[in-house]
């Protein structure tokens, strides 16, 4: 495969402690994950805060998101009131996922918050860690990857968002039930391939990827001291519970659990 232009981030020195999140899925439906992923946000010592996608179960467009956010109690406008206390503490960054890649810069605004290419190395304490979703590395999911290619269109995007936002809505719902019914079925998300990992992490002269998408959280060795590190997905109402935070700071790595 071929491996897409990499952006490059220098951490500044003044940042001792990293988080990465992803796959949280936060919808109106999931109370108890929404109020997990704000405690946390209120919480962590983090000064910068990584969310590598899919922070949303869907995002039909910026627009879903009032104008005077601060003063509406929308889903989407809860959403933006929690990142953007949060960003008035630490740095804020959000990666797109296979379910909120439509969040743009709008929203990013009114969150104070950095939208990161996919991927992104990030240069810390004399390292580099590439940081990925990670649904583009998943080659054996042919199917996914030829509807990604559609809907990362600029002219894709453009025709969807110029539709009336309950339509947009709907088409979400739809979307949404055809998944629940892949997971029904015992349908799984495919793994990141191994090759094309070692690949993007050469390219970038990193030792180590960090990703989601896959909800399968692990650490795996990719032999030449390379490796793969793949974040938790967030349910709280699962029995366990599931909230995990990856913290990096000067010591290394550590998956953190969370009281929920």
């Amino acid at each position: 495969m071929t491996v897409p232009q990499i952006a490059e981030l220098q951490a500044p020195a003044a940042w001792g402690t990293v988080d990465f999140i992803s796959d949280l899925h936060l919808s109106a439906d999931e109370p108890m994950t929404f109020a997990a992923w704000q405690r946390y946000l209120e919480s962590t010592p983090a000064d910068a805060v990584f969310i590598l996608g899919d922070l949303f179960e869907v995002w039909v467009g910026d627009d879903v998101v009032n104008q005077d956010f601060s003063q509406e109690t929308s889903f989407e406008n809860r959403c933006v009131q929690v990142m953007a206390a949060a960003s008035s503490k630490r740095a804020l960054f959000f990666m797109h996922g296979n379910r909120d890649f439509l969040v743009g810069q709008r929203l990013m605004d009114l969150c104070r918050a950095t939208l990161l290419k996919d991927p992104t190395v990030l240069h810390f304490a004399g390292q580099q860690f590439l940081l990925s979703h990670g649904d583009a590395l998943c080659l054996g999911d042919t199917d996914y990857l030829q509807f990604r290619q559609q809907v990362r269109s600029s002219t894709w995007q453009h025709q969807f968002l110029a539709k009336p936002l309950t339509e947009r809505q709907s088409i979400a719902r739809g979307l949404r039930a055809q998944s629940e019914s892949r997971k029904q079925l015992g349908q799984t998300y495919a793994d990141v391939d191994t090759d094309a990992a070692i690949q993007w992490l050469n390219a970038a002269g990193a030792r180590t990827l960090i990703h989601g998408h896959t909800h399968r959280p692990g650490h795996h060795e990719l032999g030449g001291k390379l490796r793969r590190v793949v974040l938790s997905d967030w349910d709280a109402a699962a029995t366990p519970p599931r909230a995990e935070v990856m913290r990096l700071t000067y010591t290394g790595l550590q998956r953190l659990p969370l009281s929920v």
